[in-house]
């Protein structure tokens, strides 16, 4: 199964200010340009998330994951269900393990950072597509929460557009490496 990181971050490496907000996101939003998105989200199976990113998906006006299953980690199990919610507390390589066997091809580990964080630590992410906006905030979330270890990365592609944004894929060649 792959599972793949697609998150856009600050020029600083931050997903959300410390408060939560992406509104600062807007700076490329560009008429007809979804920057590959919607290929990307037509690819995925599955999206996985954290308690915050989906609390923040609740306040859209539209369910952002329309048409896709979703598995949301939180220890609250009191949470508003959307459409197609599983709420869990298990670790992610036992969700993982389950995804596999119910024939899950690609998911999208949508964040936060802490939730990657999590993945990373289990070896199970495989792929990176960052979008990197040009905009410093300073602080925040990062895109991944601190960790140890360092995974071999390779780059796959890069695309630049006339907004300033920069994405980038990779694919995990070696994890938790010593240094």
């Amino acid at each position: 199964m792959n599972i793949c990181y697609y998150i856009a971050m600050s020029l600083d490496g931050f997903i959300a200010r410390s408060d939560g907000d992406i509104s600062w996101l807007s700076v490329v939003e560009r008429e007809g340009e979804d920057y590959g998105y919607s290929a990307f989200y037509k690819s995925v199976d599955v999206v996985l998330m954290g308690r915050l990113t989906y609390e923040l998906s609740l306040s859209f006006p539209d369910w952002p994951y329309p048409g896709k299953p979703a598995w949301v980690w939180s220890r609250r199990r009191n949470l508003p269900r959307g459409p197609q919610v599983t709420i869990t507390d298990g670790s992610p390589a036992a969700v993982v393990d389950n995804l596999k066997k119910a024939g899950v091809r690609k998911a999208w580990l949508v964040g936060g950072g802490e939730l990657a964080r999590d993945f990373r630590q289990a070896g199970l992410i495989n792929e990176y597509v960052v979008s990197i906006i040009p905009v410093l905030l300073g602080s925040g979330a990062p895109m991944i929460a601190t960790d140890e270890g360092l995974d071999e990365l390779s780059m796959t592609s890069v695309n630049t557009f006339p907004s300033g944004l920069v994405q980038i894929r990779y694919r995990v060649e070696t994890q938790g490496v010593s240094t």
